[in-house]
């Protein structure tokens, strides 16, 4: 190549340099009250639930959740408990989806390969948020069906949650309850 071809293309890349610098970036999207609403939930927290299945005496197993916030967007939150003996890891994350507006989200364990994918709303009071779901019934040997997790705030440093799954007659059945206490 010669000094003049050589030249010749640095002129033109530090025109398009120059010219793409002149543009403005893109308007990014901002949090809203709802993603706002997460923050509450992010913090070091302990952990008890109850697990109840037909037939069976309930079981109880204590653990621990590690949340922060991704952004001004995004709960990310990891879980760790012992359920019926067996060491459990989850991972769960929580947004607002401003279009659709409804809660979304995703929950993965490593007790199950099904990625649970989470669409929810905030009751009025802001104190309960439903989030529905559809996962393998474990009460027939895997057969999609609907469930729901329902978080309540309790205040500041105490949260609940439940765990209902739909029966095929239609009725919903909680099969696990939860609390939490912010760790001090």
């Amino acid at each position: 190549m010669n000094k003049f071809a050589i030249a010749l293309t640095a002129v033109g890349l530090l025109a398009v340099t120059a010219g793409l610098r002149a543009q403005e970036l893109p308007e990014f999207p901002k949090p809203q009250k709802e993603h706002e609403w997460l923050k509450q939930l992010a913090g070091e927290w302990d952990t008890t639930a109850e697990m109840k299945m037909e037939g069976q005496p309930a079981m109880t197993c204590k653990g621990s959740e590690s949340a922060r916030m991704l952004g001004g967007f995004w709960l990310v939150s990891e879980g760790k408990a012992n359920p019926m003996g067996m060491q459990m890891e989850s991972l769960m994350t929580l947004g607002y989806d401003a279009k659709s507006k409804k809660y979304v989200g995703t929950w993965a364990d490593s007790m199950n390969e099904h990625m649970w994918k989470y669409e929810g709303t905030l009751d009025p009071t802001g104190k309960i948020l439903t989030l529905e779901t559809e996962g393998p019934n474990f009460f027939a040997g895997g057969k999609m069906t609907k469930f729901k997790d329902i978080l309540e705030i309790k205040d500041k440093n105490h949260k609940a949650l439940s765990s209902q799954i739909q029966m095929e007659d239609g009725t919903w059945v909680t099969f696990m309850t939860g609390t939490y206490t912010r760790k001090k």
